[in-house]
Parts: C-alpha cells; structure tokens; sequence
C-alpha cells in the first residue's frame, strides 16, 4: 500500500509568502542604499560601512534574540521584529544626514535576526519531520526569488526618488506582519509532528547541543556556507570580474544571477532528496560542489568559463540549505524551545559573512585573487570534513539504522 504523500500545513505556506515579500523588499532597497548614502557626501568605505551595519546588528543581538524566542514564543517575536525593521526602515527614507541612516538601518538588524530565528522555530516546530527538507526547499525558493525579483523592482522605484524603495519595504512589511498575526493565530503542530508542547520540556540549551556531532557539523557548514555565498560572492565576485577578466559591472551582475539560478534549480528537488536519502549525503555532496566551484572561481580565464562555475557553485548551495536546515531541526525536535541554539547557529552564518569578505580581501590584495577564492574553498572543505564526522538526523533513516542493527 503506497503511503500517502505528507502536505506542507497552510501555516508554514505562511511563512513562506511572507518570506518571499521581506526578501522581495530586501532587494528593493539594496541596490538604493549604497547610492542613498553617496547622497551624504561620504566615500565608499563609508557607504559600505551602511551596509555591513544590518549584518554587524544582527550578530551582536542574536543572543538577546534567542532569550526572547523562548521567554515570548515565535509569533510574537516575529512579528515584532517584522515592525521593528518596517518602522527602522520609514526612518530610513527620513534620514537627513549620514549618521541618522547609518543608526536607522543598524537599527533594522535587530528586527531582522528576530524574524529570522523566530521563522526557523516556527517552521520546526509546525512542519512534521519527514518533510523539514522539503519545506526548508520552498522556504528558500521563496526568498530566492524575492532576492531575484527584487533588485530590479528597486530600480525602478528608484526613478521616483532614492528614498522611496525604503516605504515601499516599510509598507510590505507591515502588511506582511498583519497577515501572520491574523493567519498564524491558533498555529499548532500539524499531523505526524510531535504532539508534546514545548512548555512541557526544557529549553535545548546550546551545550547539549554542542554534544550533538550534527549541531557542531551544522555550525561549521553555516559559518562556511555565510563566508563563501554571503559574504565573498557578494564583495570578491564584482572585483574579480572587473580585474582579472576585464569584464563591466554587467557580468558581475549576471554571474550573481547566474549562481541564484544554479541554486533555484536544485532546490526544486534537493529538500525531497534530504526527506528520502537523508540529511548528511546532500550535505556532504553540496559542500563539496561549492568547495571545488568556489577554489575554480580564481583560476577562470574567460566570462563564459567564470558564468559556468558559478551556476555549480550554486547548485553546490541549492543542495546543502535545505539539507543544513532540516538537520537544525531534527536536533531540536517539534516539542521542544530552543531559541539559543537557533541563534548560535545564525550567528556562525553573520560570523562567516562578516569576515569572509575581509579576510579574502587581505588575500586578494596581497597574494591575488586565487588565493582568495582557494582559501574559501578551503574553508567550505572544511565543513566537509566536519559532517564526515557527523551523524544523520532524519527521523526514519535513524529508525531503520536502529531496526538493521537489532536484525543484525
């Protein structure tokens, strides 16, 4: 008898159009804001300072974050933080001077990595096991296209004045926050997820789950994978196209959409794949595609050589996200809080943006772009050899390793 297909539940659909509107509106304003703070009389440095800002916010408060996670619940943090960046935003498009936009947008960090940790609880706590990779698939398919469609959404709204991309995001967002608050009201479990409240247990602290091989595997792919796709390919990538190739902003342009591509495409089939072979095997397939492909970038010699490797550098991403995702989850489980360990692991990704591109630029500049590229693939290796070590978290993959060695 074939046994039913397991659906996603209508509360983590949710989450998912929400998720494509912040990042939809993220993109709307990225490529604004840098030109917005030019508009200051400041340098580059400074305008990248802006920029690096929301990233720095989110790290620094992510344990603050996690301790309200699990003394409020999800909802009303996510929601909460949904208005604090909505609300930091409008003030952005007020700013009159360089230091007001620079403390109105850090501002918006601390909204940001409260929904961003509040949305991973709730996915884990709503979506039942043997589908964690597969809604972590559409989640990031979600954001994905919001980042895809909203660059070029922001471009246009730009020709009505630089400041107005930041209350066009203000609004959505606000209206994203009402929706969750009218649609996620009674949200609960959905059938196959575990029935148990997470009031009736203890809090996953992080150093129980710091015991967990998966947890460490999980925290040295998340710094990897935010060192080599957030952080280097967004700074090192227009650069290298620029000097080595020779190529205009263009290319640097369509090489990021290039990588979004190669990502969107696996991810049409990669959560599936983590339900039914398991957690580790997509893990350990995609760090090792995005490891080769990244250490490949620095030695391209031509566009359409550079373009290819970075469509494999993100399917190699496509692959280890949901996987990475789902595993976080079988580790805290549907029946229990665990906000601390949550933010950890976003802090490990911030840790590895934040750094990447500044020490891969020190690279760049004193040994050449190769070295870059090679050390971050380095670094991704590294995750490698980290889940190598680790154990596999899919619920129905431990039941039968179990029933084999009772046969046994």
């Amino acid at each position: 008898m074939r046994t039913p297909r397991i659906r996603i539940p209508q509360e983590i659909k949710v989450l998912i159009a929400a998720a494509f509107v912040i990042a939809l509106g993220f993109g709307i304003v990225a490529p604004v804001l840098p030109q917005f703070a030019l508009s200051f009389d400041v340098g580059v440095t400074a305008s990248s300072v802006i920029v690096s800002a929301f990233a720095f916010t989110r790290l620094v408060f992510a344990p603050a974050g996690g301790v309200l996670l699990e003394k409020l619940g999800e909802r009303p943090v996510y929601i909460a933080g949904l208005l604090i960046v909505a609300l930091s935003t409008a003030a952005c498009a007020f700013a009159q001077s360089y230091w007001q936009l620079l403390i109105f947008r850090g501002l918006g960090g601390i909204g940001s990595t409260m929904f961003t940790i509040s949305a991973m609880a709730l996915i884990i706590r709503l979506a039942p096991p043997e589908v964690r990779g597969r809604v972590s698939s559409a989640y990031a398919s979600s954001f994905l296209l919001g980042n895809i469609g909203g660059p070029l959404l922001g471009g246009l709204l730009a020709g009505f004045g630089l400041r107005v991309p930041f209350l066009v995001y203000a609004g959505a967002l606000v209206v994203a926050a009402g929706v969750v608050f009218l649609r996620l009201k009674d949200a609960r479990p959905a059938p196959g997820a575990e029935e148990t409240k997470p009031a009736a247990l203890p809090a996953l602290t992080v150093r129980e789950a710091l015991r967990d091989s998966a947890y460490r595997g999980a925290l040295v792919s998340s710094f990897a994978n935010g060192w080599s796709s957030f952080g280097v390919r967004n700074a090192l990538v227009p650069l290298f196209a620029a000097a080595a190739l020779s190529a205009g902003p263009e290319v640097a342009g369509i090489s990021l959409t290039a990588f979004a591509v190669g990502t969107a495409v696996v991810l049409t089939f990669s959560g599936r794949l983590a339900d039914s072979w398991g957690r580790r095997p997509l893990l350990l397939i995609g760090l090792a595609v995005n490891a080769v492909a990244t250490a490949m970038i620095g030695f391209s010699s031509s566009v359409t050589e550079f373009l290819i490797i970075s469509v494999i550098a993100g399917m190699g991403t496509g692959l280890l996200n949901p996987a990475q995702q789902a595993a976080v989850g079988d580790i805290i489980g549907n029946g229990r809080s665990g906000g601390k360990v949550l933010a950890t692991f976003q802090m490990a990704s911030d840790t590895g943006a934040i750094a990447g591109p500044v020490l891969a630029g020190m690279l760049a500049d004193s040994l050449g772009y190769s070295w870059a590229f090679g050390v971050t693939g380095g670094i991704v290796a590294m995750a490698f050899v980290a889940w190598l070590a680790a154990r596999e978290t899919l619920p129905s993959r431990k039941a039968a390793e179990a029933r084999t060695t009772i046969e046994e």
